[in-house]
């Protein structure tokens, strides 16, 4: 069933934008969100460390996917987030939607920029080398600049209006790479190795996986329902 990828993204997109645009940002289920994202995230990175295998070729350098796989996720999901609010506020002028881009692109830039360096720091001992310009490595690099550039436009172009529009534009064109990061290690031969399935992996591995992205989700939601905040705080 191919359409179900698709349509789980435009749900779990549509929960999040939900969840973000409720005010006041601060209920008791942004707290409820927090607490349980930090438990998830603390008992996940236990797991990994101590309950789930040690890789077969890699050893325990291995362990740096369960928080390396699910922050690059939740960036992707950002990235996703930051082109839906980006087509809103074009397309609407509405100022909750561009609120909802300025935090998605920040979170996402963020928690990708620590998916790149978890990545490094995991590339060394097994590639030999700390950064290559593989097509996937390359593909998301350019895709957080192009969030770096939509937060530096809301910023550095001084009409607010010319801002919002530029800064919805750049959030529209880093959406581009989000297929050639999900795809590349598919369509190219790449040093970066082929995603892991429930399939090849260690039943515990792929629980302690799934465990921590759900972690990496409630903590994202909370992120970004901080961070819109403060964007609809900002005087305009």
């Amino acid at each position: 069933m191919s359409w179900v990828p698709p349509v789980a993204l435009a749900a779990l997109i549509a929960l999040v934008a939900a969840q973000v645009l409720t005010r006041p940002a601060r209920t008791w289920t942004w707290t409820a969100q927090l607490v349980l994202g930090g438990g998830l995230l603390v008992s996940g990175v236990a797991l990994g460390l101590w309950w789930a295998p040690g890789d077969v070729y890699m050893g325990d350098v291995q362990r740096i996917m369960y928080v390396h796989v699910p922050l690059v996720w939740t960036a992707m999901l950002a990235a996703a987030l930051t082109f839906g609010a980006s087509i809103a506020s074009l397309w609407t002028g509405r100022r909750g939607a561009d609120d909802l881009a300025d935090a998605a692109a920040e979170v996402g830039l963020v928690l990708g920029g620590l998916g790149v360096l978890l990545g490094a720091i995991w590339g060394r001992p097994t590639w030999g080398i700390w950064w290559t310009w593989d097509p996937r490595l390359t593909a998301t690099i350019v895709m957080l600049a192009g969030l770096a550039a939509a937060l530096l436009a809301r910023r550095l172009v001084p009409d607010d209006a010319t801002a919002r529009w530029v800064a919805a534009l750049l959030g529209c064109a880093q959406a581009v790479l989000l297929p050639v990061v999900a795809l590349s290690v598919r369509l190219w031969n790449t040093l970066h190795q082929l995603p892991s399935t429930a399939e090849t992996m260690h039943p515990a591995m792929t629980v302690t996986l799934r465990w921590n992205a759900v972690a990496f989700l409630c903590l994202f939601v909370v992120l970004l329902r901080a961070r819109a905040a403060l964007a609809a705080a900002r005087p305009r």
